[in-house]
C-alpha cells in the first residue's frame, strides 16, 4: 500500500479544485515570454500563485522543447517550519496534488540515502510549501515523471553539491531549486538588494546569504555543482510581490533562473 504525501496547502498557495488550478497553471505558462532554451536547472520562487505564479512559469515554460525527455526531477527547497540537518527525504511514496499523485523515485534515494547529510524525516516534508507549490507547474509541463524533493536544512554548500553531482544523470534529469529572494523590505531596497543577490548567482559567486534569499542553502549548492559541471546561468525573470499582487512597503522577492549547457542562446 502507498505511503501518500497528502497536499498541505492546496486552497491557500494554489487552488484546491484541480480544474481552476489547471487552468490557472495553463494562463500563467501561455503568459510567459518564450525563450529557446535547454535547462539542466531552474531556480524559480515559491510564494502563493497570485503572488509569485508568473515568475514560476518563466523558468517552467522553457521546459517545453525538451519535456518530453525530461523523466526525473530532482526538487530542494528550504524548510519553513522544521529543523533539519542536512538533507531530509520524505518516507512517502507519492505527492498528491489536485493535479494527481507523482511517484517518488526510490532508485534516486537509495543513491543518496548512505550520505551522512541525507536523513530521512516525514515532518519536514508534511506541511512544507516551498516543494508542494512546485508540483502542479511540473505536472503540467512534463508528462511521465518520478519526483525526488528534498527539504534542505543546515547544510554546507558542498553538502548540496555533493548530492547534486550523484544524482546529476543526462537529459532525463531535471534540477529544480525552489527559493524566494528578499523578505518583506520596501520596494527600492528589495530591488536593490535581488539585483545584488541575482548578479552573485549569475556569476556562479556563492554563498549567497540566507537573508537574501529563503533557499540559499540549495542555490549555493547549484552553483558549486554548476561550477563543476560547466553550466551557464540566464536570468529569466526578476520581480517581486509590489510588481505582481501586493503593497510597495513590505515586498518579497522573486526570481527565475535558467541553468544551461549552452554557451550561445538563441532569442
Amino acid at each position: 500500500m502507498l505511503t501518500i504525501r497528502l497536499p498541505a496547502v492546496a486552497g491557500l498557495f494554489y487552488p484546491a479544485d484541480s480544474r481552476q488550478l489547471a487552468l490557472d497553471v495553463q494562463q500563467l505558462l501561455t503568459a510567459a515570454c518564450q525563450q529557446v532554451l535547454s535547462p539542466k536547472a531552474l531556480i524559480v520562487p515559491h510564494a502563493g500563485y497570485i503572488y509569485s505564479g508568473a515568475i514560476a512559469a518563466s523558468a517552467y515554460a522553457t521546459l517545453r522543447p525538451i519535456a518530453m525527455h525530461i523523466r526525473r526531477v530532482i526538487l530542494l527547497g528550504p524548510t519553513h517550519g522544521v529543523m533539519v540537518r542536512g538533507l531530509a527525504l520524505p518516507a512517502s511514496d507519492a505527492f498528491d496534488t489536485p493535479l494527481g499523485q507523482v511517484m517518488l523515485d526510490t532508485a534516486a534515494a537509495d543513491a543518496i540515502d548512505h550520505m551522512p547529510q541525507v536523513t530521512i524525516n516525514e515532518l519536514a516534508h508534511a506541511q512544507e510549501h516551498s516543494l508542494e507549490v512546485q508540483l502542479p507547474f511540473l505536472q503540467s509541463m512534463l508528462t511521465d515523471f518520478t519526483l525526488l524533493p528534498l527539504a534542505v536544512g543546515t547544510a554546507s554548500s558542498e553538502e548540496v553539491a555533493e548530492v547534486l553531482d550523484a544524482l546529476w544523470g543526462g537529459g532525463e534529469t531535471l534540477i529544480v531549486i525552489s527559493s524566494d529572494l528578499s523578505h518583506y523590505l520596501p520596494y527600492a531596497t528589495a530591488q536593490r538588494v535581488d539585483d545584488e543577490t541575482v548578479d552573485s548567482i549569475l556569476s556562479l559567486h556563492q554563498p549567497i546569504e540566507h537573508d537574501h534569499a529563503c533557499g540559499s542553502i540549495p542555490i549555493s549548492g547549484l552553483i558549486v555543482a554548476a561550477r563543476k559541471h560547466n553550466l551557464t546561468p540566464r536570468l529569466l525573470d526578476l520581480r517581486n510581490s509590489g510588481d505582481t499582487a501586493g503593497s510597495r512597503d513590505k515586498v518579497v522577492g522573486y526570481a527565475a533562473i535558467a541553468f544551461t549547457e549552452e554557451k550561445e542562446y538563441v532569442n
